[in-house]
């Protein structure tokens, strides 16, 4: 009876530490290249947004903490209805490089996420050049 117990923790465990998801590795985007570009007022988002999209079915699923480890605190967030969230980064200069950081128009990528804590959801505002 012990050990039936002690197995049926054994695979709990296992099986909540499998759901954390890996940060995905995406061809072409460089983390730390996306960082280092708070509120994209230095243009590096706009080339990295690229790789980002080109793989974003690899992020549907991943949760908030996954997200924020790889792309950094959103420069934007709001709450939506029953407990869901939007992330916003911004990809280009806009009035969000001033020193109040306002909301801009500038082009930006929001992440939903769903009421688990997952993203459900990528889009950007405008299609990004080629």
């Amino acid at each position: 009876m012990l050990l039936r117990r002690f197995l049926l923790l054994l695979c709990a465990a296992s099986l909540l530490a499998s759901c954390g998801g890996s940060q995905p590795q995406l061809p072409g985007f460089d983390t730390s290249a996306w960082r280092s570009d708070p509120y994209g007022c230095k243009s590096v988002r706009s080339n990295q947004a690229k790789a980002l999209l080109a793989g974003k079915e690899q992020l549907y699923g991943l949760r908030t903490a996954t997200i924020d480890k790889m792309l950094g605190r959103p420069d934007e967030e709001e709450l939506a209805e029953q407990t869901e969230k939007i992330y916003y980064y911004y990809l280009e200069p806009g009035l969000q490089c001033e020193p109040a950081h306002q909301r801009s128009g500038a082009n930006k990528i929001s992440i939903r996420f769903g009421s688990l804590g997952t993203v459900t959801e990528i889009l950007t505002d405008k299609p990004l050049s080629r």
